[in-house]
């Protein structure tokens, strides 16, 4: 490798998880094909799929890109981590396999990370593969410190170029995250002991108390398929979205706002839950949502990461 090739062109690495989409997968890898950054990697990390993700995703026809094979389902959190510590990049795209990337979003991505050594993660803004004007991210609005949710600004809206100011934001999104490998080393992976849904939380408060900013820029796009690996409705999402709200919360708040969060969602969020799943006769996710409640009663909020 040439110094002034890296220089002007640092090497990243592209890290998507597979689990039993490979047809989607196959697309997100052809839509790789039309990028212009001229240095990257793919590393396709599939996650014990039970097809044979092979016969539709033939390496031969996918230059720059490797597929590494997991034993097991490592989860969102330590699968990235997995791929992470098989790259060779000096930045880290993280990114949904259920996406579809345009031609010059490494591009923009890097831009910023040109301009300001203070910013330790960028994101595209994210639209919607099916209505491609409708935007889904455009940045996130601060964590509510007393209810544990947040929102995405521009979600649902026609896209008018209203969100088209770049800038700080105050958490990455899952979805598509390209990261300083320096902030990675500075501060850790992903929270593996999240494995679904709010890690890229914990991780992005740890990131911004190290002093990293999380850049929301909007002169890069991606569309997103939304919840084509985990669904939009199961007994995954009711477990992990319930425990790992309230382990974020655990991890992250003080004394006082820990109270307020626990007020808050024995009396509002627990009764309101049981009504809605009692009156729509979901009771296997009533099931799940319980037992995501009853982790954070036997488990520690610590971890290594």
């Amino acid at each position: 490798m040439n110094f002034f090739e890296e220089d002007k062109f640092p090497l990243v690495s592209i890290i998507t998880l597979n689990h039993n989409h490979a047809p989607v997968t196959a697309a997100f890898l052809e839509s790789s094909k039309k990028l212009t950054y001229p240095r990257f990697e793919i590393l396709v990390c599939d996650m014990a799929s039970q097809e044979n993700s092979l016969s539709t995703l033939d390496p031969a026809g996918y230059p720059n890109t490797r597929f590494l094979f997991s034993k097991e389902n490592l989860g969102y959190a330590a699968g990235n981590n997995w791929g992470i510590r098989q790259s060779n990049g000096s930045f880290i795209f993280i990114v949904n396999n259920d996406t579809i990337l345009t031609p010059g979003i490494l591009n923009s991505l890097l831009e910023p990370f040109t301009k300001d050594d203070s910013i330790g993660v960028v994101c595209p803004k994210i639209k919607y593969f099916e209505n491609p004007e409708i935007i889904q991210y455009a940045g996130f609005c601060p964590m509510n410190p007393f209810t544990g949710r947040t929102s995405s600004i521009g979600d649902l809206e026609t896209d008018r170029g209203q969100h088209d100011v770049s800038g700080v934001t105050h958490g990455a999104h899952g979805c598509a995250m390209m990261v300083k490998r320096d902030v990675i080393v500075k501060t850790g992976m992903f929270p593996e002991k999240f494995f679904l849904y709010y890690e890229e939380w914990d991780w992005s408060a740890r990131i911004q108390k190290a002093g990293y900013l999380i850049w929301y820029q909007s002169e890069a796009t991606i569309f997103h398929r939304e919840s084509i690996t985990v669904g939009k409705e199961n007994n995954i999402k009711a477990y992990y979205l319930t425990r790992n709200r309230i382990l974020y919360m655990r991890r992250n708040s003080d004394l006082f706002h820990l109270f307020i969060f626990l007020m808050f969602f024995i009396f509002i969020s627990f009764p309101k839950a049981i009504f809605t799943y009692t009156k729509n006769r979901q009771f296997s996710q009533l099931k799940w949502f319980l037992r995501g409640i009853g982790y954070n009663m036997v488990h520690s909020s610590k971890s290594v990461q």
